[in-house]
């Protein structure tokens, strides 16, 4: 007989998106727009600081919560860039992804029991998270909202058994944002029902008309709200796996009892590259903003023109779009996509049950390979 695994498995199945990736690898000719990740590769002088360290052996084991010199150029740069004021020594972890750092945070606040409130639609890597914490997921169907946490739908989902929030602004799928305004109303009501924020801000260097604001210089926020982030999609550097989170130290210091069990500390040679980029790359997140604004503009007038509709996006690499109503659900209107056009979008179904009816077009792609899956889709909508 088999020993039993852990229940909370049974009701966590693999990411949507990954799903949908590997499902089309089988077939010829598609193009490809599902994947959010840079196009550009990660800056020389990036790749030769992590060269570099590996020559001065520096691939051993650094202090749990990252070296330090990191650790203050990360407050530097957050303080710089987002008006934050943390302590590198007391209040700054350096994690395996922001992934990980979203992990070990809910781990140590979270109970059985609790609820955690999640604005749909919204990146599935969350939910499996939650739920391995032992907490339920509450949605919020911000579809009526464009696409926004606003504070009065989450008033109206807080219960007695909230804990915490999961705002990802910049969005994923969506590429929307939130103004300082909005921000702060929802600051207050986080503040006035004494729950916690993790706000998933690695989205926070591409963000196109406006400039991005983070929730935690609201003020009182301090004590409530962790902010996470990191180096993948802002210095192009994800397979390096480096991200960050900023917590005051009452909370941080247990924070990180789980990180030390859990990975012991982030990758040495990683670390090393990621203090370089932050040291001296700050401008290199400005050209790939560039790019990034210049194809989402094309990708836009072409959507335009095909008379879709989509979320506005204000920041990241993603349209969320709406495909014309069909008895078949998203997921096979995504696959029928990818079998009579060639071209492959991810379900809007794999960000929540809030994002059917829609696709995530991710345009961290070249203009070329843009411009022959803009002409797919235009040609699959003519036909059908």
């Amino acid at each position: 007989m088999k020993p039993e695994i852990n229940k909370n498995l049974s009701t966590i199945e693999i990411s949507g998106i990954r799903k949908f990736f590997n499902l089309i690898e089988e077939y010829e000719d598609v193009v490809s727009l599902t994947i959010g990740q840079p196009d550009f590769p990660t800056p020389d002088h990036v790749k030769e600081a992590a060269v570099q360290a590996i020559k001065d052996n520096k691939t051993t084991y650094t202090h749990n919560a990252g070296i330090v010199e990191l650790r203050k150029a990360i407050t530097r740069y957050t303080k710089d860039r987002y008006q934050l004021d943390y302590d590198p020594m007391k209040e700054v972890i350096v994690t395996v992804g922001a992934s990980q750092a979203i992990d070990i945070t809910l781990r140590t606040i979270i109970e059985p029991g609790d609820e955690v409130i999640l604005p749909g639609p919204i990146y599935p890597g969350y939910e499996p998270l939650i739920k391995l914490a032992g907490a339920t997921v509450k949605y919020v169907d911000t579809k009526q909202s464009n696409f926004k946490l606003t504070a009065e739908n989450l008033k109206e989902a807080i219960t007695e058994k909230t804990k915490c929030v999961i705002t990802p602004y910049p969005s994923n799928p969506t590429g929307v944002t939130l103004s300082e305004k909005e921000l702060r109303e929802i600051s207050e009501v986080i503040q006035e029902n004494k729950i916690f924020m993790i706000s998933d801000e690695i989205y926070s260097e591409l963000v196109y008309e406006q400039v991005h604001t983070s929730i935690a210089s609201m003020p009182g926020m301090r004590d409530q709200v962790i902010v996470v982030n990191g180096v993948s999609k802002s210095f192009s550097m994800t397979g390096f796996r480096l991200g960050y989170l900023l917590a005051p130290d009452w909370l941080s210091q247990h924070i990180l009892k789980v990180h030390q069990y859990n990975v012991s500390c982030a990758s040495s040679v990683s670390q090393y590259a990621a203090l370089e980029a932050l040291e001296n790359g700050t401008k290199d997140p400005a050209a790939m903003k560039k790019e990034y604004k210049n194809r989402r503009e094309y990708v836009k007038g072409r959507l335009d023109k095909m008379g879709l509709e989509y979320a506005q996006p204000d920041g990241a690499f993603y349209m969320f779009v709406k495909f014309p109503e069909s008895k078949n659900s998203t997921f096979d209107t995504a696959i029928e996509l990818v079998e009579k056009a060639g071209v492959a979008l991810v379900p809007g179904s794999a960000f929540s049950v809030y994002g059917e009816g829609y696709m995530r077009l991710s345009y961290a792609y070249s203009q070329q390979t843009l411009e022959k899956g803009m002409d797919r889709i235009e040609k699959y909508l003519t036909v059908t």
